[in-house]
């Protein structure tokens, strides 16, 4: 063992060259923390920050559950209502909101539309138990991010989450089957659609004119139009088969 003093810094090791550990390291390339494609170092990336919407207490305790498990998430908040939700979004701003489709005095797809009316750039994966395409078609022309349904797979939701949060949109393969059962079809107008409600809640066809500011011709055609799109039988037939696609709610 050599005995020369070797200054490295404000070391002063007195030991062989090859044995002094400032030495054994100076030629070491800096080891650095494991990276993203983008550059961000994962154990400093900032977890998807998620809203839950939903009415439900043992559904939401159970997305809760979910959510905690999984170490680039983190639940920041809740509502159970239309109103909530909105408030708790312009206080959170959350990365991905998951939105109930039915809720209390409101229809969820009614508060994605108000939530990107002023947050345009949000995130909103609707969830329900419903798959009818009225409903389906509606939240996603309003931007929705993904439409599931609640019967899905733990693992599923997680992606779709993650999915949403990278800006992508989605719609499992039995929702997108129940939009192809009706591809191509005529969509009602607006005006059809005011007609169809009126008749769901009584009135006849003269009323409808009334309510409507409108000839009762007028609204005999829109009636011809909108069974015909419907393929039903009559207008009562029509408002069935508008409420169980989700064009209309009870």
């Amino acid at each position: 063992m050599c005995d020369r003093v070797i200054p490295i810094g404000n070391c002063r090791h007195l030991r062989c060259c090859s044995s002094c550990p400032a030495l054994l390291n100076r030629d070491k390339p800096e080891v650095r923390p494991e990276s993203t494609p983008r550059g961000i170092s994962l154990s400093s990336a900032a977890p998807i920050r998620i809203l839950c919407v939903e009415d439900h207490p043992v559904f939401r305790e159970g997305l809760a559950t979910v959510i905690a498990s999984q170490p680039d998430m983190q639940l920041i908040g809740f509502a159970a209502n239309g109103v909530e939700a909105v408030a708790e979004f312009r206080r959170f701003q959350p990365d991905v909101t998951l939105m109930d489709l039915q809720l209390p005095g409101s229809n969820g797809t009614d508060v994605l539309i108000a939530i990107r009316g002023e947050f345009p750039r949000s995130r909103i994966v609707m969830l329900t138990t419903s798959d009818a395409d009225g409903e389906i078609q509606r939240a996603m022309r309003a931007g929705a991010a993904a439409y599931l349904l609640k019967s899905m797979a733990k693992d599923d939701l997680l992606a779709v989450i993650r999915s949403a949060h990278a800006g992508r949109r989605h719609v499992p393969a039995e929702v997108a089957a129940r939009l192809a059962e009706h591809l191509g079809e005529d969509h009602l107008t607006v005006r059809e659609l005011e007609v169809l409600r009126l008749i769901r809640d009584g009135y006849r066809n003269k009323q409808i004119a009334d309510q409507l500011a409108i000839a009762e011709t007028t609204v005999n055609f829109h009636i011809k139009n909108l069974v015909a799109k419907l393929e039903a039988k009559d207008r009562t037939h029509a408002v069935t088969i508008a409420l169980r696609r989700g064009l209309l709610q009870m």
